[in-house]
């Protein structure tokens, strides 16, 4: 409920979600009638509008003569946010140098800020859930190697970067780890808590059926940016009163009130979705390191593909090298291994890798002779097959050969990707869609031809090469899209998956989203069409997520090895590329992650890139590029003047354009700042946070949208 205040007697810092970079400060100070816990949640006003706080800890001091505006109300149905969830927002705001404010407002549920008492009174009436009990569990027997991982989970402190090949088992792992936490004694009577995070949101609906069949759904809520705002609201309750013994989530979640927490489960660490890419750039996997420190909770990092940071963190000691600060775990194993030894075909194994060199296939070959001879040989024996290509749209751009028109969005400094489907150039940067054009706009030719291809021409290609192809059971071969495009709509992501599932669809075509953690029980053949893109990108980071990409993908091959058994034949990993000789390619040959990982991280040691140094970007968006670059400039050249801490260790390069350096009528610039220690950054980026606001004001960059520091960069 929330009650209204009534003459004010003493002073408390509130924070408040404050606009980004404005000058009003972390915290703002407010009258109350009566002393108020920090952690309490607050509706104060804001200029001319009232808005939800958190009371913060601290002493409010005001300016001689200046009177604190009094707070409006309390929201004293919900118990106030406990000091190790306040700690943990601080500690984003300085490190990822947003305000306190920015970042403890938007952790919160939105619909917070706009109920009124007798709504919150009716949401606050939710009965409390069940207990999880171990009696009720119905346990699977663990592999040597499960065991193992688990055996050590429960007797080591961690960190824990479990390193799992696909398919080895790591949920099993996870929900063997989170019951034991479970199970502990309940702390300053809240009862123990566990977080389990996945990259994408449509990841959550098999890992919630998975832990909902485990430990029952009263004791397991979900939390991430795909639900209404009752739903997160509902969620955030049961969490944040202990309700839920379980939250599954994306990268929010890192954020969730869970005032009995003891484990945090990071599944695929390795992806990019982790990172935010607006507003506060934080990365919800090294929150999560930090925030189990310090609430002494257990974390493990899973992966098939570890980033190179969490690579590098769990090294082996050797001598001259104490080693990382995680423990890593191995399981190499695929669950069933060994299956089907005696019909010939190791069932249980990773698949095999077959290469197709395209400088030996005809010109403008998608599907080479023996990728559509292999597809069509496993549609008609009934099994499934992937095929990836990570583009969506019928193709990137249309063209004019008479002028060299092409398909330009009119707004950023990208091309507008044809949709077949609906006849449509849209641009994938700022949305601005227009329909295709009957001749060309530069010449009047009707002769513009598509170039390049997506998702949705591979669809059609393979719809019509595989028309004659009958399954065993005698009917037509069918071939299904599942990319951004056929997944808008609420529900049809979960209603073609189930098509996958029940067989109904024998060939996919789809983007990344369908490479990596899905559990496709029949595919025993994934095939990537077009990956060199990748192979020789200038982002130093790019052989990495090529690699994990690719891994993951083809790891949705043959993970049910009795199937595999059955059907007498071995899971396949095609790959077409006109470099099969690069070192990429040949890793993946082997499955040798740590092979491939040791050459890279030597490169990255050589060259003084992360994690061997330390990154951050401050890019600015302005009318004008002149304007961008100015700003940066600028802010740097007032940085050596004033000889800021720490700059001594800090080099900064000198402001460029993005890749993409227009979008929706905004130039981008961005400046790179390095530094062999994080701590020196640190010092500095604190240091010129005020500069920075100085630089922003002066009217010589009038024309300045916007500026945002990004720590730790994925993208450069």
């Amino acid at each position: 409920m929330t009650t209204s205040c009534p003459a004010p007697s003493a002073t408390v810092l509130v924070a408040v979600h404050t606009p980004a970079h404005s000058a009003l400060g972390n915290l703002l100070s407010y009258a109350s009638a009566q002393p108020l816990a920090p952690g309490t949640l607050v509706r104060v006003p804001l200029g001319q509008r009232e808005v939800l706080g958190v009371v913060w800890e601290g002493t409010a001091e005001l300016p001689p003569g200046m009177a604190a505006r009094p707070v409006a109300g309390v929201l004293d149905g919900i118990a106030p946010l406990d000091a190790h969830w306040r700690r943990l927002v601080a500690f984003a705001a300085r490190y990822y140098q947003r305000s306190l404010g920015e970042i403890a407002l938007s952790s919160l549920p939105p619909q917070l800020r706009d109920l009124d008492a007798a709504q919150l009174a009716r949401r606050l009436r939710r009965p409390a859930a069940p207990q999880a009990g171990a009696d009720a569990i119905d346990l699977v027997a663990l592999s040597a190697e499960q065991e193992s991982a688990r055996a050590q989970i429960a007797s080591q402190p961690g960190p824990f970067l479990l390193f799992g090949s696909t398919g080895s088992g790591k949920t099993e792992v996870y929900l063997r780890c989170v019951q034991e936490a479970l199970a502990a004694a309940p702390v300053n009577g809240v009862p123990p808590q566990a977080l389990v995070m996945v990259p994408e949101i449509n990841l959550t609906p098999q890992l919630e059926e998975r832990f909902t069949a485990r430990f029952g759904a009263a004791s397991v809520v979900s939390l991430h940016s795909g639900m209404t705002n009752p739903q997160r609201l509902k969620s955030w309750l049961a969490a944040h009163s202990g309700q839920a013994r379980i939250v599954l989530g994306t990268r929010m979640a890192v954020f969730a009130s869970m005032p009995g927490l003891r484990l945090i489960v990071v599944d695929e660490e390795h992806d990019a979705s982790y990172k935010q890419q607006e507003g506060a750039r934080y990365s919800a996997r090294d929150l999560a390191i930090w925030r189990a420190r310090e609430q002494r909770a257990k974390v493990i990092l899973g992966s098939a593909t570890p980033s190179f940071e969490s690579w590098h963190a769990s090294r082996p000691a050797t001598d001259g090298d104490a080693g990382g600060r995680y423990l890593r775990l191995h399981m190499p194993s695929r669950i069933g291994s060994g299956i089907g030894a005696g019909t010939g075909a190791e069932a249980g194994a990773l698949p095999v890798l077959r290469v197709v060199n395209m400088k030996q296939q005809p010109r403008r070959t998608v599907f080479s002779a023996p990728l559509l001879a292999a597809l069509q040989q496993r549609v008609e024996r009934g099994e499934q097959c992937l095929v990836l290509l990570n583009r969506r749209g019928y193709a990137p751009v249309l063209h004019c050969a008479d002028c060299d028109w092409k398909s330009d969005c009119p707004h950023c400094s990208a091309h507008q990707v044809f949709h077949k489907v609906d006849r449509t150039l849209r641009c994938h940067h700022c949305g601005h869609t227009v329909r295709v054009p009957r001749a060309c706009p530069g010449c009047g030719s009707p002769d513009i031809a598509a170039i390049g291809h997506g998702t949705e021409q591979l669809e059609e290609q393979l719809s019509a090469l595989l028309a004659g192809v009958r399954r065993r059971d005698g009917a037509p071969a069918r071939v299904a899209r599942i990319d951004a495009d056929t997944t808008r709509l609420k529900g049809a992501l979960q209603a073609q998956l189930a098509q996958v599932h029940s067989g109904e669809i024998d060939v996919l075509v789809g983007t990344q989203m369908v490479a990596k953690g899905h559990d496709f029980r029949r595919i025993t053949l994934v095939a990537a069409v077009q990956p060199d893109g990748a192979l020789f990108s200038s982002d130093f980071r790019a052989p990495e997520r090529l690699f994990a990409l690719l891994m993951q993908a083809s790891g949705r091959a043959g993970r049910d090895a009795h199937y595999v058994a059955t059907q007498g034949s071995r899971s396949e990993m095609w790959l077409q590329t006109f470099h099969p000789e690069h070192a990429i390619v040949a890793a993946l040959r082997q499955h040798d992650y740590p092979a491939f990982a040791a050459q890279q991280l030597q490169e990255r040691c050589d060259a003084a890139m992360p994690p061997f140094a330390f990154q951050a970007l401050v890019r600015a968006d302005a009318r004008t590029q002149q304007v961008a670059q100015g700003f940066l400039q600028a802010a740097s050249e007032a940085a050596g003047q004033q000889a800021l801490p720490g700059l001594e260790h800090v080099t900064l390069y000198p402001p460029v354009p993005l890749t993409v350096q227009r979008v929706a009528n905004v130039e981008r610039a961005q400046m790179l700042l390095e530094s062999p220690s994080r701590t020196a950054l640190q010092r500095f980026l604190a240091a010129w946070q005020p500069v920075l606001h100085a630089t922003r004001s002066q009217p010589e960059h009038k024309g300045l949208v916007r500026w945002l520091v990004d720590v730790d960069p994925l993208a450069i």
